[in-house]
């Protein structure tokens, strides 16, 4: 996002920026807690997630290095919706809540961009939540591998199994029968909590439609 704006105004916005090294598991918000940054990821990456009854969570989006994290505050609200969870670590870029929100009030571009970016968004979190309900865990698991891929620009990655059953809404055990079925065909390898993509030609054949619906959405990641 940033890289798409015009070069005097991405350098006004790097005296506002720091960078700072997002930890896996690091929650950067709560629902109902204020947002008091916003986040630009590089190679990280961060999962939203609805949260249930205080501990039931289910992720509805991800934003990597083509977004942000902190969109609401383009909205008008500071008051995080969602939990963002690091589920990828890495180098992002941070800005001051106050900051960003001035900012965003004088430049016409910074408005643009992310008022593309945040309808790109919610089209993913639409479509995550209808895929979530229609389309089988194998083939989720496989859309979702090829998302954070996309994001983290590697085949590798570190996620256990219980972790994914909140990204994917779906008991371990469900995980457990899809992640082996996707290893079987020789499309993964999964061990010790870390992930490999063996055939990623083979795993978008394997994925849901949702795939190639939500990378359009976005554009080129």
């Amino acid at each position: 996002m940033l890289a798409a704006l015009p070069r005097k105004q991405y350098q006004r916005l790097l005296a506002g920026l720091e960078s700072v090294a997002l930890t896996f598991g690091e929650v950067l918000y709560e629902p109902g807690e204020r947002i008091r940054h916003v986040y630009f990821p590089n190679d990280s990456l961060v999962s939203l997630l609805t949260v249930v009854e205080g501990h039931l969570a289910l992720e509805v989006g991800m934003v990597g290095r083509e977004g942000m994290v902190g969109v609401p505050l383009s909205l008008g609200t500071d008051v995080s919706p969602v939990r963002a969870l690091v589920q990828g670590a890495g180098a992002a870029m941070r800005m001051k809540s106050a900051r960003f929100s001035e900012e965003i009030r004088k430049s016409p571009q910074l408005q643009q961009e992310v008022s593309r970016y945040t309808r790109a968004l919610m089209a993913q979190i639409t479509q995550t939540a209808a895929c979530n309900r229609f389309h089988v865990v194998e083939a989720r698991l496989a859309r979702w591998l090829l998302m954070t891929r996309d994001r983290v620009r590697s085949d590798e990655f570190r996620l256990t199994h219980a972790f994914l059953g909140h990204m994917l809404g779906v008991r371990r055990v469900g995980v457990t029968t899809a992640a082996r079925a996707l290893q079987k065909r020789k499309l993964i390898d999964y061990s010790r909590g870390k992930i490999k993509i063996l055939d990623r030609r083979g795993l978008e054949g394997a994925a849901c439609s949702c795939y190639e619906l939500v990378k359009d959405m976005n554009g080129s990641v």
